[in-house]
């Protein structure tokens, strides 16, 4: 038993889940009205963008790199399907155009980080400006809205007439791609670039191809996003997805994605993506202004990043002191 319950601590995603249960019991004890199954099933269905954001930057973030351009390709290609479908462009056509948009800015990413060796915050800030700039030559400046009404009623569309057709779909894609990554053999090789990039080269692993096809997938799940993101509001600004960067990695780290790289899954990001994405909803029952929201997304951020840094740190330690003592143990024996 002692043995069950150490092994349940050290499973990094329970305690985000603790965390978010614990979170939603206390909402529902200061406001009964959260608690009621329609209020719970809205909350879960608004977090489907920000799963997306947050598993696909996770890609990235296990390899110990950051993509803060997500924001703005979403942004980008929501600006692209709105115009496509208020055009009347097929959907077969549509859709994969816009999944090539985001993989192309997240293979320009990843050539950036991986081939020319620049630090993947800085690649991506730029990238982040670049594709800001094109949303507004691509909309000159203007809403992209009068969308078809069949287009927003797929946001609406249900599943055994109460679970939301997007979150079930979002939710069957992440435990498939969660098995991937931890099963499959090349699945294993995003968090082995992470924990240690040296010595995955050695061991054969294709570190670059690694890293450029995290970026990749980081630019085709925002894609995704970006679609979930029309149908869901039915109009896009020029400054759609702006700030969304900063809520997906809070997400991932919430979820226990090490910033350090090599630690964490998607399930994780998917907890932490709907405690981020609840905090709108749990402000309004607590009846506070939302206006609090990216306050407490920037406090959040900051104190999970700071707490991560510190058990990395006794992580590095504490490795260090047993080599130390299996060394001098060693010694001790060859004496």
């Amino acid at each position: 038993m002692r043995k069950t319950i150490k092994k349940l601590t050290k499973i990094r995603e329970l305690s985000s889940l603790s965390f978010l249960v614990l979170l939603f019991v206390i909402v529902g004890l200061v406001n009964s009205d959260f608690f009621k199954i329609k209020n719970l099933l809205l909350t879960f269905d608004g977090s489907v963008m920000y799963i997306l954001l947050a598993v696909g930057i996770s890609f990235v973030i296990v390899t110990s790199d950051v993509d803060v351009s997500i924001g703005s390709t979403l942004g980008l290609t929501a600006a692209f399907i709105a115009t496509c479908v208020r055009d009347d462009v097929s959907l077969w056509i549509a859709i994969p155009a816009t999944l090539l948009i985001g993989a192309v800015i997240g293979f320009i990413n990843g050539i950036g980080v991986a081939k020319l060796k620049i630090p993947s915050i800085i690649m991506t800030l730029g990238t982040m400006g670049i594709t800001r700039g094109l949303i507004y030559i691509y909309t000159d400046g203007k809403w992209v809205e009068n969308l078809p009404d069949f287009f927003k009623e797929y946001s609406q569309a249900n599943i055994f007439g109460f679970i939301n057709l997007f979150l079930l779909v979002t939710l069957i894609l992440v435990v498939l791609i969660f098995l991937y990554l931890s099963k499959a053999k090349k699945g294993r090789y995003f968090a082995a670039v992470g924990d240690n990039i040296g010595g995955a080269t050695l061991i054969g692993i294709p570190v670059v191809k690694t890293q450029i096809l995290a970026f990749v997938l980081s630019g085709v799940f925002a894609a995704l996003a970006g679609i979930i993101f029309v149908s869901r509001v039915g109009f896009v600004s020029p400054t759609a997805g702006s700030g969304y960067e900063m809520t997906a990695i809070a997400a991932c780290v919430l979820g226990g994605i090490s910033l350090s790289g090599g630690v964490g899954s998607v399930i994780g990001a998917t907890i932490g993506a709907i405690i981020m994405s609840s905090i709108s909803r749990i402000l309004v029952f607590l009846k506070f202004s939302s206006d609090l929201d990216k306050t407490i997304t920037g406090i959040l951020l900051i104190t999970i990043v700071v707490a991560d840094s510190l058990l990395h740190r006794r992580a590095k330690e504490k490795a260090r002191k047993a080599r130390l003592s299996a060394r001098s143990t060693s010694e001790e024996v060859k004496q």
